[in-house]
């Protein structure tokens, strides 16, 4: 696999360039995790949950924007 190697070698190093940015410690972790992102979808799922049906695809897509309306702040 000697173009996958070369490809490596040309680009990762690029790709983790952010890391070396002088971001301070709270940024960087935000940068590397997706606990926000999980978070997010725990917050949806909770709040769909709790309607369990809805009455259209709408509906539903009313009650998702208004939970990331409101975590996003």
């Amino acid at each position: 696999m000697p173009k996958l190697t070369q490809w490596a070698e040309d680009n990762i190093p690029e790709g983790l360039s952010i890391f070396g940015l002088g971001l301070c410690e709270f940024n960087r972790k935000r940068l590397r995790t997706s606990n926000m992102i999980e978070r997010l979808n725990q917050s949806v799922k909770q709040r769909t949950k709790v309607a369990k049906i809805f009455a259209n695809e709408d509906s539903c897509l009313r009650l998702v924007s208004a939970v990331v309306m409101e975590i996003s702040y």
